[in-house]
């Protein structure tokens, strides 16, 4: 099946309440054997840290608004209801909760969703579901998501974690569902590795506070879990989506973005 064709049309003030609300409830899968990983072991102890993430966002530089567009085109509108993994501070959940009907951002960090609570409740949003929970972990309620959306998270996780992850991920969606994820991923051969990376940290801030430093970078490739488009790809595939768009960086290859359909 295809990605939905609903108009992307903002909600009607029939479908919003008047009275500022935001939901938070626990969440976790329970009961998982001695083996399950530890998300919040894997999440970077700087995204814990409530010093950073007040920081976090001008060193990100995120605009939502293409993801925000992308979903729009994919038919993201007022019965929509979309579940971000690996909210972080909620950038997209802030916009895209005014155009859906329901809104579910999942983050591991108390830190982060602090700040999103916040922002949430001082934008006066009423659809917003804040749970504390990862992609292992997550257990979703009530009617299928028509929507996913997981933005520089998925890393975060070995890939042996990812592909139960994407599994997971399309049990939370209804059949012609999508999953639009962007993440760092390596577009390139391996015998590519010296001179690609090289590129990318090159292109690294000169200071901590405006973006992520060549040091932060280099920490990357080495102690988190960005993996080749050739492992990513097919895991998308046996989790049981259908590939339909692929938007991947050049020099420095080292971002992509995939539109999927789950079958």
């Amino acid at each position: 099946m295809g990605p939905s064709s609903r108009g992307a049309t903002a909600a009607t003030g029939s479908r919003r309440r008047s009275v500022a609300e935001v939901s938070e409830r626990p969440n976790g899968a329970g009961g998982q054997p001695d083996w399950w990983l530890d998300e919040l072991a894997h999440a970077g102890n700087e995204h814990l840290d409530p010093g950073y993430v007040a920081g976090y966002d001008r060193k990100a530089g995120h605009d939502p608004q293409a993801d925000l567009d992308t979903l729009c085109r994919l038919g993201l509108d007022a019965d929509s209801t979309l579940v971000d993994l690996g909210s972080g501070t909620g950038r997209l959940p802030l916009a895209a909760a005014r155009i859906c009907r329901r809104l579910v951002a999942v983050d591991v960090s108390t830190a982060m969703l602090g700040r999103l609570r916040e922002d949430a409740a001082r934008a006066g949003l009423t659809n917003v579901e804040i749970v504390q929970a990862g992609f292992l972990s997550y257990v979703h309620q009530g009617r299928a998501a028509d929507f996913v959306y997981s933005r520089h998270a998925l890393h975060q996780l070995p890939d042996f974690w990812k592909a139960i992850a994407l599994v997971r991920i399309a049990d939370i969606l209804r059949p012609g569902g999508v999953l639009l994820l962007r993440d760092l991923v390596y577009t390139f051969d391996p015998a590519q590795t010296a001179g690609e990376l090289e590129t990318w940290l090159a292109s690294a801030a000169g200071s901590a506070a405006d973006g992520w430093t060549r040091a932060e970078l280099a920490t990357h490739v080495r102690e988190e879990h960005s993996t080749f488009s050739w492992l990513l790809e097919p895991m998308l595939e046996k989790a049981g989506f259908r590939i339909a768009e692929v938007d991947a960086s050049r020099h420095p290859a080292t971002y992509a973005s995939y539109v999927c359909v789950r079958r």
